[in-house]
């Protein structure tokens, strides 16, 4: 699982993984923008973003951001457990790749895996995960968490599969947020699955991208256009994306799953347990009591 970060920064510092003194740079803090001072802070905009820009920007994100990512949301995400999102609705309940008993011996595509949290409990259930991610540094996390099921780096978009290769995929965050063309990535997950075979994916629930991305009172006042659809980005002092995230409306998201070839089964928008008092960057019990913070597509091959 690989939530966005919008417009919510961490102040996390401790590493997980020891760098090699070859990959750091002496003096930079988690996040920093190779070859940037400590001083030169990404700047947020709204602007266009293409496919290559969004993954290399991407990537590079996500393998500086890693260690932080990991040690401020490993405790809630723990080594295998198979969530959502921040509301924390857990698939031993939801369910909605089948009923965990069906799961065995399945073959299961996890897509931006991060730390492999999902794979590592699927394979617990007696399928054969292999997870995804467009990260390295990521997947380093996996390794050093442990299991028995192979780990790949490569882009959503560019599945290196055969066709039918997989029962199952599933995706908690991961790669359609940040990708420019998530058609492209829905017809790469379709054509690596086996008729009859289902794809669950989560993101960021649209509706969240009218609001500011704060978990208070701030929070609940509509700042932008809903139909606003210019990815977020962050880019450096020479206009270079070091972060991009891109906005599908509800409506563009079906469209998207139906463009794809696959039958869209159910969308699950999770509400907020009384359970969970954590905040998640603009995630928060305030605001999921109110508003919808993931949305969840249960789609089919046919």
């Amino acid at each position: 699982m690989t939530l966005p970060v919008r417009r919510r920064k961490s102040t996390t510092r401790e590493q997980i993984i020891q760098e090699p003194e070859t990959f750091r740079n002496p003096g930079a803090h988690p996040g920093a923008v190779p070859g940037a001072s400590e001083a030169s802070e990404p700047e947020a905009t709204r602007r266009a973003a293409g496919v290559t820009e969004s993954s290399r920007a991407n990537r590079g994100w996500w393998d500086r951001n890693a260690d932080e990512y990991q040690t401020e949301h490993g405790t809630f995400l723990g080594d295998d457990r198979f969530v959502w999102g921040p509301e924390g609705l857990d698939e031993v309940e939801a369910e909605l790749l089948g009923p965990p008993e069906d799961l065995k011996g399945k073959e299961v595509l996890e897509i931006g895996a991060g730390a492999a949290q999902c794979a590592r409990w699927l394979a617990a259930q007696g399928a054969r995960p292999v997870a995804l991610d467009l990260s390295h540094r990521q997947l380093q996390h996996a390794l050093r968490i442990g299991g028995t099921f192979p780990l790949v780096c490569a882009d959503a978009g560019a599945l290196p599969f055969a066709d039918a290769s997989f029962d199952l995929a599933c995706s908690a965050y991961g790669a359609l947020p940040f990708v420019a063309d998530p058609v492209l990535v829905l017809r790469e997950v379709r054509r690596v699955l086996r008729p009859g075979g289902r794809f669950v994916f989560s993101v960021t629930h649209p509706i969240r991208w009218a609001f500011p991305d704060e978990p208070g009172p701030e929070g609940l006042s509509v700042s932008g256009s809903y139909f606003d659809r210019t990815p977020y980005v962050e880019q450096d002092e020479d206009g270079r994306a070091v972060y991009v995230e891109h906005h599908r409306t509800l409506g563009d998201r079906v469209r998207d799953v139906v463009a794809a070839g696959f039958r869209l089964v159910d969308l699950v928008e999770p509400e907020w347990p009384s359970w969970n008092t954590s905040e998640w960057g603009g995630w928060s019990p305030l605001r999921g009591s109110l508003i919808p913070g993931t949305a969840i597509f249960v789609c089919e091959r046919d």
